[in-house]
């Protein structure tokens, strides 16, 4: 077997050689590893010393490469072969590739051949900036996930320092040396220390641990956490029950451990298995809507199309023109902008979004964030600065006690797993009054990690005299159950009822002022063990109280007024009691309709949590359990919920919501969970992001509801003419080049403005509502299509003796179309993109406008121009743009009317 058996990224040709002969490491070399001794993986690794120097990991990171995981990779021909083969552009292909057999087959005429050259521009515009935008997006997503930082506690020791062996003797002075560094600055043979909420960067060998558990679904799919310690199990044949080995991807559920790094980067179990099993994502709601929406854009193309070409067939009698014409329909049917357009908002959404301190790890989450109206989050950070500050400690009488302060900072200095908010306040009090010099006449004997069902953290500490106290605090039920004596009064006596009710009274009595309260209790005397479990939490002597204050934001009030204002409910899912929630949510103004308990929870049936979880916004005293469960009977009561979590428990429940938000600072397994993570722990950053995500929703809608109408009217249209004039009312190459033009106009629509009233209401994908916009909004422009034939008819003579229709006439009244049917349908944007009076009360981007005005202006002179008798145009008289100007103030003014109408009907607009 190789010396080196962990093979790192690197750039040292040995090294390269050997990692093409040896491979990935192979199942029975990580099996030989966890049965190495310390000593013999010193040897193995080449090492003088666990945990390197500086200089030494730089000479490793040199020789093997880093921890630096497989980079996001823009993989530029398959992402071009994505954009450019979508269903819209595939049809328009085939057209165009029948368009040329039938012109070397059939003889066909130059038209055909112009009409070849549009389609492509068509295809060449959409593919080109969808992948343009493919690009950006991409870099974006990137560019916002590089600001998430990541980083995993390394011991780095320096030049004079040797650790021979890691120990319970040892553990603590090694962490106390640790540095947070980011994961990818790992080398092999790095000294890692793991602890609660940690997700495992590389593949490691445990060296100490204790109460560890690891979370291997991402491995193994069993969400039960797996017990690992140091110690080789002979009796686990499989590599994933391997007791002292933990994989890249798992995570730390509770306890903590003190690990060497043996495999990492692109090489880790992890990485060697997923390159196997490439396992696609599901698909998300988004991306089912997109879907729906493409194929009945191509369903409504398919039926209308045979219509089209059937009726031009037997009015005209002549097939083959028929089918020129009617294929000229299909592509004008064709809304090939939508995928760039969709790409293009949540590129820009993402952006904008990452200036409002929001960072969007999946594009896609932008419209769920937009769709959200129940936000369940915890009160800290939210309602609160997320500061706990200790601002008390007392004992049962009272009376301070210098005693009680020593014990929580030993508790808090010497424990190991993950530091929280408590500790860090209790530490930073004691350090700031100079109390913290004692800790040198204490040796920590051994932990108890917290977890929270047991809501508990125990350390023993060892004093000169060699006399074991076991230190624990906790929650204040949770102590007093493990309690039998009290020490009151400077006596230590037997608990009894009495004390027992001045515990409860005092521990309300503070958590009503707003103060988290955690009790201390302690046992002590000559304990010969060296390790210590749950079952010597008992008998112990409570000792006194702790009070922590987290301040109320100032702006919280504000937050929760906008929240409700934008239509989106704010629920408190907490650990805390009743009486701390109730005291922050009273200084916030925050109404509270009803406080259920975790317990009560237990006791529902799922029928009854649906209504209970309707009826009530704060929920205290939770579990993870049953925070997943609030989430789930809220999304079975058909509610996108948002869920604002960033603590080791808060992983299940992120994943069982709509949309899983997380903070830069919360654990690694809450920030693996989201989708979105916050740069800044605030109700106004994730208000800000709402409102992003429903803007970029509303814009992708309009492109779609509006060329859906556009096109309905279009076709239906064509039909009436076909059976009414005994000529095309349009030649196949201007309805391509029309199309084309009003493609270009769309580019603009990412860029608009939503109305206010839009973006203050939740708003949902759906696809229901798109045919009754359709059907009630599109029949107006062939109402004044059908007005134009009329009027048209008569003037240039094709309906007033049809008998002797000549060439030019029709010209004249196809040119006509041409330009009366761009200019709506460009026009019938302006006024379809809001519910209110355009121009007037909603004004479009100046992006969108530009674009509008300049299709219309190509569109009136192209007729005058030399380009106009390529395309079949000519110039047109300045009667019929008399009437044309009065045609399109009546046809604004109707689609004002029927817009009006729709809404009083359908109580909604886009």
């Amino acid at each position: 077997m190789a010396k080196i058996i962990t093979k790192f990224k690197g750039n040292n040709k040995e090294f390269k050689a050997r990692k093409k002969e040896i491979g990935f490491l192979k199942t029975d070399e990580i099996k030989q590893i966890s049965q190495f001794s310390q000593s013999e993986i010193l040897e193995h690794f080449e090492l003088k010393s666990f945990g390197l120097t500086y200089d030494e990991a730089e000479e490793m990171g040199k020789k093997y490469g880093d921890n630096s995981q497989e980079k996001m990779k823009f993989h530029w021909f398959k992402h071009f072969l994505k954009v450019l083969l979508n269903p819209f552009n595939i049809v328009l292909a085939l057209i165009a590739t029948y368009n040329i057999i039938s012109y070397f087959t059939l003889g066909g005429d130059s038209f055909e051949v112009i009409g070849v050259i549009i389609i492509a521009i068509m295809i060449i515009i959409s593919t080109t900036i969808a992948y343009v935008q493919d690009i950006r997006s991409f870099f974006v997503t990137k560019k916002l996930t590089d600001l998430v930082s990541n980083t995993i506690t390394v011991i780095r020791l320096e030049d004079d320092e040797k650790v021979s062996e890691v120990s319970v003797k040892n553990n603590t002075s090694l962490i106390r040396e640790a540095k947070e560094l980011e994961i990818h600055e790992l080398v092999p043979g790095d000294l890692i220390y793991l602890s609660s909420g940690d997700m495992v960067p590389a593949d490691v060998r445990i060296l100490w641990s204790n109460e560890l558990f690891i979370n291997q679904s991402s491995l193994t799919g069993e969400s039960l956490p797996v017990e690992k310690h140091a110690s080789y199990n002979r009796h686990k044949a499989s590599l994933l029950e391997l007791e002292n080995i933990c994989y890249t991807g798992t995570s730390v559920v509770s306890g903590s451990a003190i690990a060497v790094v043996i495999g990492a980067g692109t090489e880790t179990y992890y990485a060697t298995i997923s390159k196997t099993l490439q396992v696609k994502p599901p698909e998300n709601s988004f991306n089912r809507g997109i879907k729906r929406t493409t194929w009945l854009l191509l369903s409504f193309m398919f039926v209308m199309v045979p219509i089209v070409f059937i009726i031009n067939g037997i009015t005209k009698n002549d097939w083959l023109s028929a089918l020129l014409f009617a294929i000229s329909v299909a592509v004008g049917l064709t809304p090939e902008m939508l995928p760039m357009i969709v790409t293009s908002n949540l590129a820009r959404g993402a952006s904008r979004m990452s200036k409002a301190k929001v960072v969007v790890k999946k594009l896609e989450a932008i419209q769920n964030l937009g769709a959200i109206d129940v936000l369940c989050t915890d009160k800290t950070g939210t309602l609160t600065n997320d500061k706990i500050e200790l601002v008390d400690y007392q004992l049962l009488d009272n009376k301070k006690d210098d005693r009680l302060l020593t014990y929580l900072y030993l508790n808090s200095y010497f424990q190991t797993g993950l530091k929280n908010p408590l500790d860090k306040a209790i530490i930073h009090y004691i350090d700031n009054h100079h109390l913290s010099s004692f800790k040198d006449d204490y040796q920590k004997i051994d932990e108890i990690p917290f977890d929270f069902n047991r809501r508990k953290l125990t350390v023993v500490v060892s004093d000169k005299d060699k006399h074991h106290t076991l230190i624990c605090k906790g929650a204040i039920e949770e102590i007093i159950k493990n309690c039998t004596r009290i020490e009151y009064k400077g006596k230590v006596e037997k608990i009894t009822e009495e004390h027992l009710r001045m515990i409860s009274a005092t521990a309300e009595r503070m958590n009503s002022e707003g103060l988290r309260v955690i009790g201390l209790a302690y046992n002590h005397g000559h304990y010969a063990d060296t390790y210590y479990s749950t079952k010597d939490e008992k008998n112990l002597i409570f000792y006194g109280f702790v009070s922590f204050l987290d301040k109320p934001k100032p702006s919280a009030a504000k937050m929760i007024q906008l929240l409700r204002k934008n239509g989106v409910q704010l629920k408190i899912l907490t650990g805390d009691n009743e009486q701390v929630t109730r005291a922050i949510c009273d200084r916030v103004h925050f109404k509270i309709r009803g406080v259920i308990t975790g317990d009560y929870i237990e006791k529902l049936s799922e029928f009854e949590l649906r209504d209970v979880v309707e009826q009530n916004n704060i929920f205290v005293k939770l579990n993870p359990l049953q925070k997943a469960k609030i989430i789930t009977a809220l999304k079975q009561n058909q509610h996108v919920v948002g869920f604002m979590g960033d603590g080791i428990n808060d992983a299940p429940v992120l994943r069982q919501s709509d949309v899983a938000i997380s903070v830069d600072n919360a654990t690694d397994i809450a920030k693996e969970a989201s989708d979105i993570i916050l740069l800044e722990k605030s109700l106004l950053v994730m208000e800000k992001g709402i409102i992003q995500g429903r803007q970029i929703f509303g814009n992708i809608l309009k492109y779609i509801k509006i060329t859906i109408a556009s096109n309905f009217g279009n076709v239906l249209s064509i039909l009436i003419a076909s059976a009414w004039l005994p000529f095309q009312p349009m030649m196949p190459i201007q309805i391509l080049f029309q199309n084309l033009l009003y493609d270009i106009s769309q580019l603009a629509v990412a860029f608009d403005k939503v109305d206010v009233d839009f973006l203050s209401k939740p708003q949902t994908w759906t696809t229901k509502d798109i045919l009754p916009f359709v059907f009630v909004n599109g029949p107006v422009s062939s109402i004044f299509d059908i007005l134009t034939f009329v009027v048209m008819g008569y003037y240039f003579g094709v309906l007033a003796n049809p008998q002797h229709i000549t060439t030019e006439q029709i010209t004249l009244f196809q040119t006509g179309w041409f330009v009366e049917g761009l200019v709506t349908q460009t026009l019938i944007v302006q006024m379809y993109r809001t519910r209110k009076i355009p121009f007037f009360q909603s004004m479009p981007s100046w992006q969108l406008l530009v674009s509008s005005i300049a299709v219309i202006l190509i569109g009136m002179t192209l007729p005058f121009t030399s380009l106009g008798p390529k395309l079949s145009l000519v110039p047109l008289p300045a009667m019929y743009f008399a009437f044309f100007a009065a045609l399109v103030i009546g046809y604004c003014l109707m689609s004002q009317g029927v817009k009006d109408l729709y809404i009083k009907i359908f109580k909604r607009w886009l």
